[in-house]
């Protein structure tokens, strides 16, 4: 038998941080949107049909934030992450204003959950995606958590 999922915990988690995905000129208009509580991040894209995605914070190993000249100028940028998540490896978040402000916030977010968790990044090298360089990643400089 199934077991009964609780999803009033997960609705209950409060918001620390929620955004848009922005479209030209910065502005919020798009149908990707964003939601961070204390235990996990959490992505909905679609209008008619609605795509949610979660990761745990725990489970995030790297963050990289990158912005093209044009996102400079309008105060967005992207927010890579990579993750010991077999089904989600990569989550992009993109486009988003105070993009540094945002990384910051994750980082430090990822950190107080894994330190409640008592999980370190070392314990999840090995269960990141397949071919990488010895760090759980192919290729890629990134910032570690």
């Amino acid at each position: 038998m199934a077991k009964k999922i609780d999803s009033s915990k997960i609705a209950k988690e409060s918001i620390e941080w929620a955004d848009r995905k922005r479209t030209l000129f910065g502005l919020p208009w798009s149908f990707t949107r964003y939601r961070l509580t204390k235990t996990r991040l959490i992505s909905e894209i679609g209008l008619f049909t609605t795509n949610t995605n979660e990761i745990l914070l725990y489970r995030i190993m790297d963050i990289e934030l990158r912005r093209t000249l044009g996102q400079k100028i309008f105060g967005v940028g992207d927010i890579y992450l990579f993750t010991a998540d077999p089904s989600s490896p990569h989550f992009t978040i993109k486009s988003v204003k105070q993009s540094d402000d945002v990384k910051n916030l994750i980082s430090t977010m990822v950190e107080a959950e894994r330190t409640e968790k008592n999980v370190t990044g070392r314990e999840m090298y090995g269960t990141a995606d397949g071919a990488d360089d010895g760090g759980g990643h192919s290729g890629h400089h990134h910032e570690g958590v």
